[in-house]
């Protein structure tokens, strides 16, 4: 089974061959590496590894811990390995989509993007929230009210405030938010269960929604 396994190493040379040493040790084959963030002597990497069945996660956690000053953010299951660069590819299909369904491509190929476990378009409709597009895995639950929209500039969200919906809550989602190309139409991305979203991932997001904005609109 495939697991992400996010983890703070200290930015120096050679600690990140000791932690795949350290989780090679318990039977973990490293799949993909993505520096998601570096600086002030520290690195968050996330990697995807293929644990042996009958192996539980918690093996990686006392591997990678086993290396000093490294500490385990996250470990969730992760289905098949991802190219963290596919952003391009990701714009090309919503321009090559059929007029009305870009937004829906979007929507649908974000989470391959941002690793987060689901993604939603949302609107304002009169005093309520329109849901305008969402991905498979999004949740069916809907919440009644978004206070921070609209929204001015991509952010990271308090998945424990009062307007997430409880099922959010007890899954432990983090959450993320960006406009989509103005501050009435934001994508949504939530991870159950975490990693957090880092600074850089949150740039990312907004990054690539800006430039999808452009297509939708243009």
């Amino acid at each position: 089974m495939s697991f992400l396994i996010r983890v703070q190493v200290p930015d120096r040379p050679g600690m990140l061959g000791a932690v795949a040493t350290a989780l090679g040790g318990v039977g973990a084959d490293i799949l993909s590496v993505d520096v998601v963030e570096r600086g002030s002597g520290v690195a968050v990497d996330d990697l995807v590894v293929e644990l042996p069945s009958g192996r539980l996660p918690d093996a990686l956690i006392t591997a990678a811990e086993s290396i000093d000053g490294v500490v385990v953010d996250a470990v969730r299951p992760y289905a098949g390995v991802l190219d963290t660069h596919r952003e391009l590819e990701l714009v090309e299909e919503v321009a090559a989509a059929h007029p009305g369904r870009g937004l829906e491509v979007f929507t649908e190929g974000v989470p391959r993007i941002v690793r987060s476990g689901w993604a939603l378009v949302v609107g304002r409709d009169g005093d309520g929230v329109e849901r305008l597009a969402a991905s498979g895995a999004a949740p069916e639950t809907r919440a009644v009210d978004l206070p921070w929209l609209p929204l001015e500039r991509a952010t990271v969200l308090d998945g424990e405030e009062e307007w997430v919906p409880p099922t959010w809550r007890e899954l432990g989602t983090e959450l993320a938010a960006t406009p989509l190309g103005n501050p009435h139409r934001v994508l949504l991305v939530g991870r159950p269960g975490g990693p957090m979203f880092r600074a850089a991932e949150v740039a990312r997001l907004a990054h690539l929604a800006g430039i999808v904005s452009v297509v939708l609109d243009g």
